[in-house]
């Protein structure tokens, strides 16, 4: 059996995980589901018609932005969000290769 010496870069690792903790959350996925319909939106507007509380919805709003996923801009007092398609597209394509891999190890 051969042995392969496994290896990671700590850093990418935490920003990766991190990545998917965010993206893995219920509620935080019907935001940005919300968020991708309207593209760009007033956190008001997110929380009142999803029917959540300003602070929760701040909570997941500021995890998103914290990992990239969203972009945030301050107009006045609002605060304005968007998605950054490109952060999502890397997240989607990892998982891709990462599922293509366990059905060829499982071959």
């Amino acid at each position: 059996m051969r042995k392969t010496k496994v290896t990671f870069d700590s850093q990418k690792l935490h920003a990766s995980t991190e990545l998917m903790r965010a993206l893995a959350h219920p509620l935080r996925l019907k935001i940005l589901e919300f968020i991708d319909t309207h593209g760009t939106i007033n956190v008001n507007k997110i929380y009142n018609t999803l029917r959540i509380e300003q602070s929760i919805t701040s909570q997941h709003l500021k995890i998103l932005r914290l990992t990239g996923v969203v972009n945030a801009q301050k107009d006045g007092k609002y605060m304005h969000y968007n998605i950054n398609y490109q952060i999502v597209e890397r997240a989607q394509k990892a998982v891709a290769r990462f599922l293509d891999a366990e059905k060829l190890s499982k071959a």
